[in-house]
């Protein structure tokens, strides 16, 4: 509880903008989805099939995975608020389309009759009617939408639109459970207080909720059409992947390029996403740039090479070729470090079975129970590289990169994967299995960015450049345990590692 306690108090002012962005995220979807909605049902019914027909689009929309709609966003929309309102939007149709319809649908057809032999119309039929009857049905159906919403309004700090959800993904990624709780406890009891609030509308009249919704929907576009036709500062997005070494790789970035060039406003986007996310984000022109392995542009983002390089300079010249060449990106010098795939097994478990290398696996291929990350399980490099090179199958299961050394701490599994500069290494005290027939290639961190950009900014290549050949693996592995078991922010260590090894003079 006083770790809880301690945490709210040092997070408070990040909760609260949290709190702010995952609100304004979950007011506008719940908003734009009634107006689009509420209409469509009353449309519809006088048209049964026509009602059928959009009952099941609906339905098949809200089976789309969350992260598939949002990967699929992405290179139409770009990253940030859109498309996860878009998403939002496309969750909460359903349920108030279909109560709205089945409301209205059900309403005892000798009402119906009273109304008409009152000489009403049928739009006095519909708002002094219908609608009032229909209207405890359809606020039901709004507040699932809301709770559907807020809950899936996590996932939008995947794609740079803030939220809750950047407590709990910072907090599965370091490791602490206190933060992804926070995150929980806050996304929950914002659903709990919109929902009860919810309540009040009953006493609130039709004509004047729906004349609300629309002025909010119609303000909402007008600022958004307006924030893309004022003229826009110099302003330089950097994004990075899962975890706290692209945190802290970006916080350098942010520092260099800060530190030489006073008329550039620099906006990080940490904990990004997968890479597939981070590609198409920087193509699509919604971020500057981004740090990415030489390894993982050879395995999965260019077409792979007939003869595979070797050595690191060689793969380093074949990833940038490969990325100049096919989607006219320039890539600039590599870090020191290989921070290379490496599967791990605790030490009781290398010393029982006297496992030291992959190879030594095969004594004990039957009794393996491993968990791996998605993207090691379907990589050549990775889980498919393992079966072929070295002639292993066993048993597996896939689970999230951030959960994996926690599996592996309480025996849920006994080899898992991980990066040769993970913190966990040292905290746990972990053996890493010798790659004794050079499966994994070298993976050197560099910033990836656009040639247009490179050419347009050259100083801003030259403030990047100066990282170049620098940190070691023991320099990231120690940067990475400061950050995820000391609980230092990445801020402070990218910017004292850039102080002490003289690259950045001052203090922040």
């Amino acid at each position: 509880m006083a770790n809880f306690l301690q945490t709210l108090v040092t997070q408070r002012a990040a909760l609260l903008t949290a709190l702010g962005q995952h609100l304004l995220l979950s007011v506008i979807s719940l908003a734009i989805a009634i107006v689009i909605a509420l209409p469509l049902a009353i449309w519809v019914i006088p048209r049964p099939k026509t009602a059928n027909v959009f009952l099941q689009l609906a339905s098949v929309l809200q089976t789309i995975p969350s992260l598939a709609l949002l990967g699929m966003l992405i290179p139409l929309v770009g990253i940030g608020s859109v498309p996860a309102v878009i998403s939002l939007v496309v969750y909460a149709l359903l349920p108030i389309f279909q109560n709205t319809y089945t409301g209205l649908t059900e309403i005892d057809p000798s009402l119906e009759e009273a109304a008409t032999a009152f000489g009403m119309t049928r739009w006095e039929k519909l708002h002094k009617v219908e609608l009032p009857l229909a209207f405890p049905m359809i606020l039901s159906g709004i507040r699932t939408a809301l709770v559907m919403i807020i809950g899936t309004a996590t996932l939008a700090a995947l794609i740079g639109a803030g939220g809750l959800g950047t407590f709990i993904l910072l907090g599965i990624n370091r490791n602490n459970n206190t933060m992804t709780l926070i995150g929980a406890l806050a996304s929950a009891l914002l659903a709990i207080v919109l929902s009860l609030a919810l309540r009040g509308v009953k006493r609130i009249k039709i004509k004047p909720l729906l004349i609300t919704l629309a002025i909010v929907v119609v303000g909402c576009g007008g600022f958004g059409i307006y924030r893309l036709v004022r003229p826009q500062p110099v302003e330089i997005t950097i994004a990075g992947k899962l975890g706290s070494e692209p945190e802290i790789l970006i916080n350098m970035y942010r520092d260099l390029i800060e530190a030489d060039n006073d008329n550039v406003k620099v906006t990080l986007k940490p904990n990004f996403g997968q890479t597939s996310f981070l590609f198409s984000a920087l193509k699509s022109k919604q971020i500057t740039l981004y740090p990415e392995f030489t390894g993982t542009v050879l395995e999965s983002l260019v077409k792979k090479p007939t003869k595979t390089a070797t050595n690191a300079n060689e793969i380093y010249q074949q990833a940038k070729t490969a990325l100049q060449k096919q989607d006219d990106l320039t890539y600039l010098a590599p870090l020191k470090y290989n921070n290379t795939y490496a599967l791990v097994v605790k030490r009781s478990f290398a010393n029982k079975y006297d496992v030291r290398s992959i190879s030594d696996l095969a004594k004990v291929e039957g009794q393996i129970n491993a968990g791996f990350d998605l993207e090691f399980l379907d990589r050549t490099d990775g889980y498919k590289g393992i079966q072929q090179r070295y002639g292993l199958s066993f048993k597996t299961q896939s689970m999230s990169a951030d959960l994996r050394y926690e599996a592996l701490q309480r025996d849920k599994v006994n080899v898992t994967d991980g990066y040769s500069t993970d913190s966990q290494i040292r905290q746990y005290d972990l053996v890493v299995l010798k790659d004794d027939r050079h499966l994994f290639p070298t993976y050197q961190g560099a910033p990836l960015l656009r040639t247009a950009t490179a050419k347009a900014h050259p100083e801003i290549v030259r403030s990047l450049n100066r990282l170049q050949g620098k940190i070691s693996a023991a320099d990231m592995q120690e940067m990475n345990y400061q950050v995820n078991v000391k609980r230092k922010s990445a801020a402070k260590v990218a910017h004292q590692y850039l102080v002490t090894h003289h690259l950045l003079g001052g203090d922040r």
